[in-house]
């Protein structure tokens, strides 16, 4: 019992602390969009790692995902 109670408490804090508030830096509309924006390029580069292992792709060439202008 001591230990739900415990868990429960941990968990409230942790909520109420910064894990559902944003950051200090962006609101959290900006900062749901970087996340996002990270994980399309994270997907696009695991592809990328995909290919390369299944040999679909021609040796020595880089990335086709232009990750500079991505909105």
């Amino acid at each position: 019992m001591k230990m739900l109670a415990m868990l429960m408490l941990v968990a409230g804090l942790g909520l109420l602390s910064g894990c559902l508030t944003g950051t200090p830096g962006y609101t959290a509309e900006e900062r749901q969009a970087q996340i996002f924006r990270n994980f399309g390029t994270d997907m696009d580069q695991t592809s990328d790692d995909i290919d390369h292992m299944l040999l679909l792709r021609p040796a020595g060439t880089l990335s086709g995902w232009n990750i500079y202008h991505r909105q």
